[in-house]
């Protein structure tokens, strides 16, 4: 699936996007939403306190609503002051502090509950203030009203406050954000060390320079160190074993073969012919009986100084045919498996492109990522589409090419299997036979 395949630097990365830009923003907004509200109850505090001194000063007589000249509160005797104070009766204003002399702002006289205050948001000329309201009763012995007080606070002061806790905000966010991010660069690196010496040990093992894994990890990683190495313990073990039965049984085939060979039974051509593809077949299990089969832990093989080497061979074998070479491959291209094994695989089937061309034989590397492709071609007489599948069962040739392409699939085919490749024949552009061999190592690894 394509979300096993992200990489741990990408998911480190969504993480960080995810901080950045969703719940740090979320985070100061959440902050700047509770700070308002602090403010907007603190401003509710303030004014019920200018309300209470001023109900302790008010006095009411026969010529009207009488207070001090200075009164307690300091904010509302000041001209310049955002906060007002008024006494109504009614619809008719009995007196305002100083402060509101040089203002037109007449409140919201809602109706409330006598000895209950209210406080809300209202808006004159299309600026908003926070009036707090409340209904009392004022009187002397001869006569009283009912008067409502009224405290009022511009909303200019709160968004001023906002605005400078909003800037520090924003300067606190991006310092946050550069400290975060680099506190995730530096645990992810930290983090990602022992997976990195880790990834190291496993190449060192693949090169064949080591034979298992010795690094000291995390707790977390010391489960999948002994497992790798219990791993390559049972590999080496049973390749070891793979490896005498298999040169044990090559060995006990190789008397009776001579004796064959040497017996009247020799003399008709295709009981020899039959005895040679066993002899070629014993000789190829000693060689990997002695090379080892194909390892979990597969070597880097360059390809181009194998090929060189089987087409210098070739052109020496076939000198009278005058085959025109074409080789198509990079220094860096490279086999992951045994040296030997690579041989087998280009050597037979250079070998049988030799045999059933014309004049010209090309061999084309392709090598993406973890993807190789090996293409051989020939201007043969090619494989009918009818017989590929069958020339790639082991034991069967064609009768037509039984100087040609028969000969070496079934080795071809084995090694081809025990890399978990695939072989496929084709038309080649040449006119001839294709022969491509595939290796996802991605699906091996």
């Amino acid at each position: 699936m394509v979300e096993n395949q992200v990489s741990l630097k990408i998911r480190q990365g969504f993480i960080l996007v995810f901080l950045l830009i969703v719940a740090m923003p979320i985070l100061f907004v959440s902050i700047g939403n509770a700070y308002r509200a602090s403010l907007i109850e603190a401003t509710e505090k303030t004014l019920e306190a200018h309300l209470y001194s001023l109900i302790s000063e008010v006095e009411y007589s026969e010529q009207g609503v009488e207070m001090p000249r200075s009164i307690l509160a300091p904010e509302l005797n000041r001209v310049t002051s955002d906060t007002y104070a008024m006494i109504y009766a009614g619809e008719q204003q009995l007196w305002q502090s100083e402060s509101a002399l040089n203002t037109d702002f007449k409140p919201d006289l809602f109706i409330t509950e006598t000895g209950k205050s209210d406080f809300r948001m209202v808006t004159h000329k299309g600026k908003k203030y926070w009036q707090l309201s409340l209904t009392g009763i004022l009187g002397n012995l001869d006569q009283d009203i009912e008067a409502r007080f009224i405290l009022v606070k511009s909303n200019d002061a709160i968004l001023r406050l906002m605005e400078g806790f909003k800037q520090t905000s924003i300067n606190w966010m991006l310092i946050m954000g550069v400290v975060i991010t680099a506190l995730m660069i530096i645990g992810f690196i930290w983090s990602s060390r022992p997976l990195q010496r880790l990834d190291k040990e496993i190449k060192a093992i693949e090169s064949g320079d080591s034979m298992s894994i010795k690094g000291h990890y995390p707790v977390e990683l010391q489960t999948i160190k002994a497992d790798l190495n219990l791993l390559l313990e049972s590999q080496q073990r049973q390749k070891e074993r793979y490896r005498a039965s298999l040169s044990d049984l090559a060995h006990a085939l190789k008397t009776p073969l001579a004796v064959l060979k040497s017996s009247p039974l020799a003399l008709d051509s295709d009981a020899q012919e039959q005895l040679d593809r066993i002899n070629v077949m014993i000789e190829h299990q000693l060689k990997r009986a002695a090379t080892g089969a194909s390892d979990t832990w597969k070597k880097q093989t360059l390809i181009k100084p194998v090929a060189d080497s089987i087409f210098n061979a070739m052109s020496k074998v076939y000198r009278d045919k005058n085959i025109q070479f074409s080789l198509e491959v990079s220094d860096k291209h490279f086999f992951l498996g045994d040296k030997t094994d690579l041989m087998e695989l280009l050597g037979n089937l250079v070998d049988n492109a030799c045999k059933a061309c014309d004049s010209k034989v090309s061999l084309k590397v392709v090598q993406m990522k973890k993807r190789l492709r090996l293409i051989i071609e020939d201007d043969g007489p090619g494989v009918p589409e009818n017989k590929r599948e069958l020339l790639l069962q082991r034991g069967t040739r064609l009768d037509s090419y039984e100087s040609g392409h028969g000969v070496g699939m079934a080795i071809v085919a084995d090694l081809v299997k025990g890399y978990h490749g695939h072989l496929t024949i084709g038309d080649s552009p040449l006119g001839g036979a294709l022969f491509e061999l595939e290796f996802d190592y991605q699906e091996t690894s």
